[in-house]
């Protein structure tokens, strides 16, 4: 059973992977600057990061040990969230593509939802 549950997860990381990767080009395509730099092409890991313009940076970490949200304002911490609220807020983040809300909007947006 922990090897199925252990396959599961590593499955689960390289597709979070994948769509990292996929969010950041849509992103830049959107007038963000956003990348996801990976290690190797095993896909276990990656670094994702997108600017909201104005010293606003959301950091997203994900590897097989676990998965970090970071949000930072002029290099000063304003939220940190692990696990599942971590993936939560990137669904937030994938909204900005998904209503196509501009990066100068989502400084509003995000802080109304």
């Amino acid at each position: 059973m922990f090897v199925r549950l252990a396959e599961q997860h590593r499955q689960f990381v390289k597709d979070l992977v994948l769509n990292l990767k996929a969010l950041a080009i849509v992103l830049e395509n959107q007038g963000y600057l956003a990348s996801c730099y990976t290690c190797g092409d095993q896909l276990n890991s990656a670094s994702f990061m997108v600017s909201l313009g104005n010293d606003h940076l959301i950091r997203f970490l994900v590897s097989d040990y676990g998965i970090t949200w970071t949000e930072m304002r002029d290099d000063r911490e304003l939220m940190k969230l692990e696990g599942a609220e971590a993936i939560n807020q990137l669904q937030e983040l994938a909204n900005l593509v998904k209503y196509r809300i501009q990066p100068v909007e989502y400084k509003v947006a995000y802080r109304s939802a």
